[in-house]
Order: C-alpha cells, then sequence, then structure tokens
C-alpha cells in the first residue's frame, strides 16, 4: 500500500498552501537576480526599463581593452591562486584537527573559522596594519594570502566532514607496511576526501572572486580586481556594463553551485560505499 502525501480536503490544502508559499517566496528571492539579465542586453546608456532595445554592445565593452578586462584578468590572477592555498593550508588543518586530539583544540578550530565569523570589515582592518608591517600592501602576494585567509574556513569545514568517520586503521595499515606519511596521503587519505576538498576549493574561490571590502584595503589600481572595477563603476558611472558583467559572474555561480551539487553526490556515494 503506498503512502499518499494527503488524507484529507483540509491536509491536501495545507499540502498545496504550503508548496504554493515556498515558490513565491523563492520568486521574491530570485526577481532582483533575474531582472538584471535583460539588462545586459540594453541597447540604452542607463540601466532603465523599459529596455530601449536589444544589444550586445556592453558585452563587447567588457572584453574589449580597458579597466573591465584588467580587472578580470586580475580576478583569474587571484582567485586561483588564493584556492590553491586555501585548500592546501585547510586540507591540512582539517586532517590534523580531526585526527588529534589535544587541549584547546576548539578554540583552534574556532580560530580557523573566524574569518567567516568576524565582520568582514574588521578583517580587512586587522590585514591592512599587519601587511602593512611586513610590506605586502598594494601587491599581488598580499591580496592572493587575504583571500586565501577568507577560503581557508570552507575547506576546513568541508573537508572535517568528509573526514567523519574516515577509518584510519587504513593509515595505519599503510605505515605498517613501511610507507612515508606523505604517501600515506596521497595515496589512502587524499583520493577519499578529494570531494570535500574540492567543495572547500569551490566555496574558496567564489569568496575571492567576489570580494571587494578586503580588496579595497589591501590592493592598489594596478591590482584592481572585478568587484573592486563593479563597486567603483557604481559609485561613479552607472552602466549596462555592470549588468553585462553581472550577469556573467550569475552564470559563473550557477556553474559553481551545478558543480558541487555534483561533488556532494559522488561524497555520498563514496560514504555509502565504505
Amino acid at each position: 500500500m503506498s503512502l499518499q502525501p494527503y488524507s484529507s480536503p483540509i491536509e491536501r490544502i495545507w499540502y498545496w498552501t504550503f508548496r504554493g508559499f515556498c515558490a513565491l517566496v523563492l520568486l521574491f528571492l530570485m526577481i532582483p537576480v533575474l531582472v538584471i539579465i535583460p539588462l545586459s542586453f540594453s541597447s540604452g546608456s542607463f540601466l532603465t526599463y523599459p529596455l530601449p532595445g536589444f544589444s550586445l554592445h556592453w558585452y563587447k565593452t567588457i572584453f574589449s581593452a580597458g579597466p573591465w578586462l584588467d580587472s578580470l584578468k586580475n580576478s583569474l590572477i587571484v582567485a586561483p591562486l588564493a584556492t590553491l592555498l586555501a585548500m592546501a593550508f585547510g586540507t591540512l588543518a582539517a586532517v590534523g584537527l580531526n585526527k588529534a586530539d589535544f587541549p584547546g583544540k576548539s578554540f583552534i578550530l574556532a580560530l580557523l573559522i573566524s574569518p567567516m565569523i568576524v565582520p568582514l570589515v574588521i578583517v580587512a582592518v586587522g590585514m591592512y596594519f599587519f601587511f602593512a608591517q611586513i610590506g605586502l600592501l598594494n601587491s599581488y602576494a598580499g591580496l592572493v594570502l587575504a583571500h586565501a585567509v577568507l577560503g581557508v574556513p570552507f575547506v576546513v569545514i568541508t573537508v572535517n566532514a568528509t573526514l567523519q568517520g574516515f577509518d584510519y586503521n587504513q593509515v595505519r595499515a599503510g605505515a605498517s607496511l613501511g610507507a612515508h606519511p606523505l604517501r600515506v596521503f596521497f595515496t589512502i587519505v587524499l583520493p577519499q576526501i578529494i570531494p570535500g576538498v574540492a567543495s572547500g576549493g569551490l566555496f574558496a574561490f567564489a569568496t575571492s572572486f567576489d570580494e571587494v571590502v578586503v580588496a579595497l584595503f589591501i590592493a592598489s589600481p594596478t591590482e584592481r580586481t572585478l568587484p573592486m572595477q563593479m563597486f567603483s563603476g557604481i559609485r561613479e558611472n552607472i552602466s549596462p556594463a555592470i549588468a553585462a558583467m553581472a550577469t556573467i559572474m550569475i552564470l559563473l555561480s550557477v556553474l559553481l553551485l551545478l558543480v558541487m551539487e555534483m561533488l556532494r553526490r559522488r561524497s555520498e556515494k563514496m560514504r555509502i560505499n565504505r
């Protein structure tokens, strides 16, 4: 006998009312994002509805030589490097915290994820004064390190979740056979936690690619990233070029979400098969 989602008229009304309400809430949240997309194809010079006409002029503008293309190149340099650093540091931290048990472990974990909790402007001010002391202001190195710090919490959380239920007897077996710890990590541990590492890396990449507050404190005009260019454009000259770049970033975000969903399903399958 199959179970029905409702068994009486009242339950049926509640069933569809609840789903209709959820659909309206979802639509309310998505409309501010979706209205940007048609504006990016406007033939006018201002962000206005109704559209005076359709054109690809603003897409040609952002991909032509100029500040938009330069800022996009800077973001494509900084975000991947920051992601790689965040994945390396976050994975090592998560493995160490998950395997070891020592006093102050909870404090260290809270310290590692604090950039995700503390208001971003406070983090930016702290980084500004610290980097000024060691000469990393107005440099790609400083911007990459700052964005890596912001991405580490996401990697720590996702990798730590993946390590739950990990059988460390495999590590002991590898060590008992004479394998070096690095070989054990790369051949036994990493292949099993790679979905969590990749998921954390995607979050770190999205954080770096979208971050503007820390970049305003750390970067110079030559290291201006894409969010900085968009922020500057909103303050100085609002044009549909901003909508065109925002549309590209929306598509990139959707792509990242699809990849993360694939990694999540793969992680679940690996957990079930253990």
